[in-house]
């Protein structure tokens, strides 16, 4: 399972590294300093289509990336308290591959549908347990192996988040 494990990384992370530069031409109005949410600058965001481009919200939330009908969609980061996501969107919701580390410490690296994991993917939790395997909406769910901090092996077929057989 390290291996698989590594080979999930290093795929995202050559995939992150081919696109940290979009191949879209820059957003109309663009302001890649941009430090604080303003109604002017939301109203430039909501109009940017096929562009990339650095928008902030309310609550200090960062995005920088791909753009399309003033919607997150494609490549991007998102930043916001401690909270880091670089992966695919589309229409506004983390979709295709990507990582999340929490503020927490826990880190998930794999396949997400609709803001959701969903398909392949590995979840390490701050305390050093880990879950590699399937998902679907949001739980374990599939053929997946769970190793706790002192090394405890728990594989199998998993559905809603609990182990079956």
């Amino acid at each position: 399972m390290k291996k698989v494990s590594l080979y999930v990384f290093l795929v995202l992370m050559i995939y992150d590294m081919a696109l940290s530069q979009s191949s879209l031409p820059e957003c109309e109005g663009n302001d890649k300093n941009i430090s604080s949410f303003s109604l002017k600058h939301f109203s430039k965001v909501r109009k940017w289509t096929n562009c990339h481009g650095t928008t902030v919200g309310p609550k200090g939330e960062k995005y920088v990336g791909e753009f399309y009908k003033g919607n997150f969609n494609g490549h991007g980061t998102f930043a916001h308290a401690g909270r880091k996501y670089v992966g695919q969107y589309k229409s506004h919701k983390k979709h295709g591959q990507g990582t999340y580390k929490y503020a927490n410490g826990d880190g998930y690296i794999g396949e997400w549908k609709k803001a959701k994991y969903d398909g392949q993917g590995t979840y390490t939790y701050a305390n050093g347990d880990k879950y590699v395997g399937a998902w679907k909406k949001g739980v374990r769910h599939g053929k997946g192996i769970f190793i706790d901090a002192n090394g405890k092996v728990e594989e199998g077929i998993w559905k809603n988040n609990k182990l079956v057989k």
